[in-house]
């Protein structure tokens, strides 16, 4: 069916179902010809296609409400910069990873539909066009946000708006700087066809000598990173040339005496799917550098061109490269690679750019004692990132675990880091210290696994023991446990999160942690790594922690009928609110369609990819579906059951994927304590009820953004946590001042 054809039918539904008052735009431009579809809940087939949305075009659509942050007036330029930028970079590893999967499928022969109905040609074909508009949207909105940066003394430059001096002056910038690191490369009977390296930008020249009529051709790589940027300042103030066209009208340098005919601009994308079978690998490190290198040299699965290249050589390329020209090559009207936009978006202008924030301090954590007392006595933290410092509570746990001469051990879950971590440092030195420490490293996180097999081998060389998880899964879970020598026994302190233990994206990414020390989550813990070190899970008991792939998918499945028994029971009065970044597991989508059919009201806060379709009169009706795409990522997994008035919270690891809940080790873990619980509860509320940051969800996949009123100060999720968070700090320096002043 396609996604017109469902559209429609839902229309009719919402148009015949809807009570009197709601949905009056939906529904107004149903075909007369199609009968209205009468739903008859009990015999509502659930597997229907028709009520799954596609997980690639949901994801997409993301990336338009991404897009849109770059349109709003409201946000600063440079970020508006950042946004377009955001965009390029996540539609590249889109090719990388969903389309270049897809061709693997579609070279297989396997043509399997998906949950909404598609097979993988299908997709491929309909995320092209997407693709192809979001393109010339980004174009369109980048013209726009340069036409307001030039206004402030920032300017990309042609080659041609230059004065003599400029061109004199880059002539021996390029001579001194770009030249040795230029290697052009001929192609003709005698050299074939050259590699052209993943995302590189590149030149296609065609030249001959003044007096022939033979022409040759030759590929140029541009020389962008290590030291080279995209961007050339041309003198002392902030106009920038592509350096691309800095090596365009310096070709006479390069091929001396020679007249160039045709200079066009080319960047290829590669499939980054080269996964080998684990359980056929002696030595998984070594098949893990395998794999690298394979990706090196993978397929390509995109062609970018400049727009007005030469048909000749259009198809040239797409014959060399093995590309379909009529589908695989993406003619761009601009810029290519827009993702090097970061490089201006980095410009130091502090109006242009998002109002300076430093993450506070929690609260509990601003006394200098020992933290391992801290969490002792008071049960139980909540850490907010970005807007509590990762720093001061993360990073100093682990500090002082390495100091702490009763620290017995550590043991730490770790799938991406930064490249200047502290985390690796504190390790390190708790081994130098001779604590016993154990990491699990996920040497499979996608386009990390060069840094981690570094940070694998540099752990090794002091010490630490390193293992890489269970065979045939990823090690997803963010856990740390630190077993110290405490007054009356060994005691586990912990803390578990929904993000990485990156310093850097703690800071832009909006992630949930915990520190504790409860005993039955410390023995689960124990558990937990025991079964990461060494793949054996029979037998092991959990307390309170719901693992994946054996536990957690059953404890959500089990809570959403739990909470439909409960609304069944006693009339109505359930509540289930998720959120997440991605909804995509069939099973799970049945069950919240289930139970907004027995009167449960659900909330869903998804931030890209979502296949339910909310909304619909006797299936979801009880559903609503909201975005949050701000200032920053929203990354953090929280679930709620309002259980009959016994209010249950998780936080997790895992979104609401097949991936996570049957191929990953993550973890559920219960949020018990009163005060906990009010901390998430307000950010449901909050989330739920943003009027600037906020995208609703219609029953076609389609999103509208809500607005403030003319009188209310636009005031997104973001701003409102930082204010919140601004609050209780200073709640807590009062009361701290008040208890030394009672003193």
């Amino acid at each position: 069916m396609t996604t017109s054809t469902v559209s429609s039918r839902i229309n009719t539904i919402k148009q015949n179902k809807t009570p009197s008052g709601q949905g009056k735009d939906v529904g107004k431009e149903e075909s007369a010809n199609k009968p209205p579809l009468v739903l008859n809940t009990p015999s509502l087939d659930l597997d229907d296609c028709q009520w799954f949305l596609n997980r690639e075009l949901t994801w997409l659509e993301f990336n338009r409400r991404i897009l849109h942050e770059a349109e709003e007036t409201r946000t600063p330029l440079l970020e508006r910069l950042k946004f377009i930028a955001i965009v390029s970079a996540n539609l590249d590893s889109f090719f990388m990873k969903r389309i270049g999967g897809f061709k693997q499928q579609i070279g297989a022969g396997m043509s399997e539909l998906t949950l909404d109905g598609r097979t993988p040609l299908q997709q491929v074909r309909e995320c092209h066009q997407v693709i192809r508009d979001i393109n010339t949207h980004k174009k369109e909105v980048l013209g726009n946000v340069l036409a307001l940066l030039s206004q402030k003394g920032i300017v990309i430059e042609s080659y041609a708006t230059l004065t003599s001096r400029e061109k004199i002056y880059l002539r021996e910038y390029f001579y001194s700087s770009v030249f040795p690191l230029l290697t052009p490369q001929s192609i003709d009977p005698a050299h074939p066809f050259p590699f052209v390296s993943n995302l590189s930008l590149n030149l296609l020249v065609t030249l001959k000598y003044p007096k022939s009529i033979d022409v040759t051709v030759a590929r140029i790589k541009v020389p962008i990173g290590l030291g080279t940027p995209r961007f050339i300042r041309v003198g002392k103030g902030d106009h920038f040339i592509p350096v691309e066209e800095l090596i365009i009208h310096n070709l006479d340098i390069l091929f001396p005496g020679m007249s160039i005919v045709t200079c066009e601009l080319f960047r290829v994308t590669r499939n980054s799917n080269t996964e080998k079978d684990e359980d056929q690998a002696d030595d998984l490190m070594a098949m893990i550098e395998s794999e690298l290198k394979e990706r090196k040299f993978a397929p390509i699965v995109r062609l970018e061109i400049a727009q007005g290249m030469v048909p000749l050589h259009r198809g040239r390329l797409a014959a060399e490269l093995e590309l379909d020209e009529d589908n695989d090559v993406f003619e761009v009207n601009g810029m290519l690679a827009m993702r090097d936009l970061f490089e201006l978006a980095a410009l130091d202008y502090v109006r242009l750019h998002d109002p300076h924030y430093s993450p506070i301090d929690h609260p509990l954590l601003l006394s200098p004692r020992n933290i391992f007392h801290i969490i002792r006595d008071t049960g139980s933290i909540l850490l907010q990132h970005p807007y509590e410092s990762f720093t001061s509570s993360v990073e100093r746990f682990l500090r002082e675990a390495a100091t702490d001469p009763k620290v017995r051990g550590i043991k730490m879950t770790l799938y991406r880091t930064g490249s200047k971590s502290s985390v690796i440092d504190y390790l390190i030195l708790a081994a130098q210290k001779g604590k016993q420490v154990a990491v699990v490293i996920e040497l499979k996180a996608r386009f990390d696994e060069a840094a981690n097999i570094q940070l694998a081998e540099r752990m090794e060389q002091v010490g630490i023991h390193v293992t890489y998880g269970v065979i045939g899964l990823k090690t997803h879970c963010k856990v740390i446990m630190v077993v110290r020598q405490d007054y009356n026994g060994l005691r586990r302190y912990l803390h578990i999160g929904t993000g990485n233990y990156n310093a850097e994206t703690a800071r832009i990414y909006s992630d949930i942690g915990l520190l504790t020390c409860d005993e039955a989550i410390g023995q689960d813990i124990s558990e937990l790594f025991n079964y990461l070190t060494t793949g054996f899970m029979n037998n092991r008991n959990f307390k309170k922690l719901s693992p994946a792939p054996r536990l957690l998918k059953n404890t959500l499945l089990q809570g959403i009928e739990r909470e439909i028994a409960h609304s069944l029971q006693n009339g109505g009065g359930g509540l289930i609110q998720f959120k997440m970044n991605a909804l995509e597991d069939g099973d799970v989508v049945r069950a919240l369609y289930r139970a907004s059919q027995a009167g449960v009201k659900v909330d869903l806060i998804v931030r890209d990819t979502c296949r339910i379709r909310p909304g619909i009169p006797g299936l979801s009706g009880n559903i609503r579906v909201v975005s949050i795409v701000g200032r920053f990522l929203e990354h953090a997994r929280l679930y709620y059951f309002r259980n009959g008035g016994k209010e249950v919270y998780y936080l997790s690891s895992a979104d609401s994927m097949k991936r996570n809940l049957e191929a990953r080790v993550e973890i559920f873990c219960p949020v018990e304590a009163p005060e906990l619980m009010q901390e998430l509860r307000m950010i449901f509320n909050t989330q739920l009820n943003d009027r600037c940051a906020a995208w609703d969800m219609k029953s076609d996949g389609s999103y509208i953004q809500r607005s403030c009123s003319n009188d209310e100060k636009p005031c997104g999720t973001h701003q409102l946590m930082i204010e919140q968070a601004e609050k209780r700090q200073k709640a807590a320096a009062k009361e701290k001042y008040s208890a030394r002043y009672k003193a």
